[in-house]
């Protein structure tokens, strides 16, 4: 089986957020099946020059693009069993940040048509399926029925939607200069959704099989306050949607190796999580107060993150006699919302407005209770990792969080953690007080629930098990 992955970013190239975990696990966990796998990425002028280094010029080409003839350079880096493609162009690539320009439209149609000619044009290599991630390249499929019908027939192709909140929704005035595709795509009604283009309603019309990152969310997108005005096209291609829950990279989220750590620890050494706890709170400036529960939270500050229900109950937290840190940012409330409440809660409330990943792992290390009370989740990542490393969550129940936290039970000692279904502020805090209960009343029981979620297998090796039968499935090749 020959998969080629095409995604605009992967760890640990390019990421900013959940798919460039995906995008960069992933190929690594297909090719330990013995898959022959290969990835394509834009490279960015970010990508580190510790791999630009390693990297083969492959060649030049340029790659038709409405009434343009774009450049295009391939270079080649093999790391982990799995070789990495980057697409060339400094006029696109160049930018510093990766997402948020001007003309993302036409980066990205530039990104998906080179992706396609070039996965017809390797040497010695033809993908059997080629599986793209997010409106970033939602193109391809399209690219490769349209303009490449007759080429490209024995290619499958898998598109994986990450967050269906983001679809590359552009005007139709783009088709033909920037898109480069011919009108029929639009009248026919692949491209065309409320008058405009809509480049992820495309790529699932075109695609032959459709992956959401979990099972539950496959199932929320069929009701329009999930899928964004999508869960007609949703409903049509219900044959072929799947919900695949993505992983972790166990290997890199490892608290008995993690180099940010103030001192690793796994399962076996708890103790040692209650010193990364201590030396955190210093480094942030929180009182040693014992028998106090430290709660974290990593996240955007954005409202779909839940922070509308954090905001309204931001005095009862504090009142639980708990700490609290957050690190993130986001929308300009949220972040003056918890300054304030760092000079109202002085010693017991740290607002870290930024982007830490080293100050992120402390605190994933270093937290007891991580609240993630998302109203929309469509996998999330991390509460996979706050369990991995031993801190235990309260989550709302919605999309991968209902599939991968399942409520404590008391009486038994069975669940995950602690877990609300409506989106209300006081359900929320129903389920806070049982978590700050438990850590208080019962240290035994708590202990005993935070090792049992450090050892739940969060690896890619069941996910990549269920995308390659999707790819045999759609292939019909073993």
């Amino acid at each position: 089986m020959k998969i080629l992955l095409i995604s605009s970013e992967a760890a640990p190239f390019a990421k900013t957020g959940g798919l460039g975990d995906v995008a960069g696990a992933l190929p690594a966990a297909l090719a330990a099946r013995r898959a022959g796998v290969r990835v394509m990425l834009p490279l960015y002028d970010s990508v580190a020059a510790e791999y630009r280094s390693r990297m083969k010029f492959i060649g030049a080409q340029y790659i038709p693009l409405g009434w343009r003839n774009v450049y295009c350079g391939l270079f080649e880096l093999k790391m982990n069993g799995v070789v990495w493609y980057f697409i060339d162009n400094e006029y696109y690539f160049r930018r510093g940040e990766l997402y948020g320009h001007f003309d993302d439209g036409e980066r990205y149609a530039f990104f998906s048509r080179a992706a396609a000619e070039l996965a017809l044009s390797l040497p010695d290599w033809r993908p059997d399926v080629i599986h793209c991630h997010d409106w970033q390249t939602a193109l391809v499929p399209v690219y490769l029925r349209v303009l490449m019908a007759g080429r490209a027939d024995d290619i499958r192709c898998v598109f994986t939607i990450h967050n269906i909140e983001y679809q590359g929704r552009y005007s139709r005035d783009l088709l033909g200069d920037v898109f480069g595709l011919p009108e029929p795509v639009f009248n026919g009604g692949t491209m065309e959704f409320n008058g405009g283009l809509n480049l992820m309603k495309a790529a699932v019309e075109m695609s032959d099989a459709v992956t959401t990152v979990s099972p539950t969310y496959r199932e929320e997108l069929q009701y329009p306050f999930y899928a964004h005005g999508l869960e007609g096209v949703i409903a049509a291609a219900g044959h072929k949607m799947h919900g695949i829950l993505n992983g972790i990279d166990t290997a890199v989220y490892d608290p008995a190796s993690d180099p940010n750590l103030f001192d690793p620890y796994d399962d076996g050494s708890f103790e040692k999580k209650v010193a990364n706890k201590t030396k955190l709170r210093k480094m942030l400036g929180l009182a040693p107060r014992k028998n106090t529960p430290l709660i974290g939270m990593v996240t955007r500050l954005a409202s779909h993150k839940g922070l509308d229900l954090v905001a309204a109950s931001l005095d009862r937290i504090m009142d639980l006699d708990v700490q609290v840190v957050v690190v993130g940012r986001g929308d300009w409330h949220f972040e003056q919302l918890f300054r304030n409440a760092r000079e109202t809660y002085k010693g017991r409330f740290s607002a870290q407005i930024m982007h830490n990943p080293g100050l992120a792992m402390k605190l994933y290390a270093g937290a007891d209770i991580f609240l993630m009370p998302s109203l929309a989740e469509p996998c999330g990542l991390s509460q996979m990792i706050a369990m991995r490393y031993g801190t235990v969550p309260v989550t709302r129940e919605t999309g991968g969080l209902k599939d991968t936290v399942t409520p404590y039970i008391a009486e038994t000692g069975q669940g995950r953690g602690f877990t609300f279904a409506n989106y209300n502020a006081d359900d929320m805090m129903y389920v806070l007080r049982q978590a700050v209960d438990l850590y208080r009343g019962s240290p035994a029981a708590w202990r005993a629930l935070a090792e049992a979620d450090m050892r739940i297998d969060f690896s890619w090796t069941q996910s990549a098990g269920q995308y390659l039968s999707l790819y045999r499935q759609v292939t019909g090749k073993k």
